[in-house]
């Protein structure tokens, strides 16, 4: 692949803009010497503005979502990519999110722009486990866990009942609920259907990858060994 393609792909910009980059003096080897568009050169040898390419085709993030950021690329207000490097949103292919966490919802999102690797971790037969940790705005029950694990809940709207979930209490109003599907909003209608409204939603988990050393708003490139932990559970 020629290098302007290679670069432009990436999302650092149009080929166009990426000539000029070239022209500009500011794509460069390992050792800093000027790189031409022309130049038959290893991937990992090139530099933009003094720092390695981005991976290629192939990238997933995990991202550590505050609240009140939404799961778009063209809605108004705060949005995910705001917080990731602003090429990344015009990457080809695309980068995606895995599912998506509601605007209030905090935790952990996945991102990728693999197809095949997305498929895989959101297909119903994977059925990864995803931890939620939940405030209410009522004392529970006390039925809702055994309800819950029954498999036979139905919400609103729908015409299956939910996969069995795993409700543990931590608090009069404070609840860690495992899913192993992910319809729309599932957390929040399965404490409607009991009466009951969420007031905080935070994921901390999905399949065996959580959030450890990412602070809120931070990201991070999943590796291999991450992948390996992610459907291992």
């Amino acid at each position: 692949m020629k290098l302007v393609k290679l670069i432009a792909n990436l999302g650092y910009g149009s080929r166009k803009q990426v000539q000029w980059m070239f022209r500009e003096g500011r794509i460069t080897d390992a050792d800093g010497e000027v790189l031409y568009a022309d130049d038959q050169v290893d991937r990992d040898a090139i530099r933009v503005d003094g720092e390695p390419l981005d991976p290629p085709a192939g990238l997933a993030i995990a991202l550590h979502k505050p609240a009140g950021y939404t799961c778009s690329t063209k809605d108004t207000g705060r949005l995910i990519y705001d917080l990731l490097p602003p090429r990344f949103r015009d990457r080809d292919p695309v980068l995606s999110t895995v599912g998506r966490l509601d605007r209030e919802t905090s935790g952990l999102l996945l991102l990728t722009d693999d197809g095949g690797l997305l498929h895989r971790i959101i297909s119903p037969k994977a059925r990864l486990p995803k931890v939620y940790e939940v405030e209410l705005a009522q004392d529970l029950r006390g039925d809702e866990t055994g309800l819950f694990a029954s498999g036979t809940l139905m919400l609103e709207s729908e015409k299956t009942p939910l996969l069995p979930a795993e409700l543990e209490v931590l608090g009069a109003r404070r609840a860690r609920l495992v899913l192993h599907e992910g319809r729309y909003h599932q957390v929040r209608r399965m404490f409607a259907a009991v009466g009951n409204h969420v007031q905080g939603l935070h994921r901390s988990r999905v399949g065996g990858l959580g959030l450890e050393g990412l602070d809120e708003g931070q990201w991070r490139i999943l590796t291999e060994a991450d992948l390996d932990t992610l459907f291992t559970p």
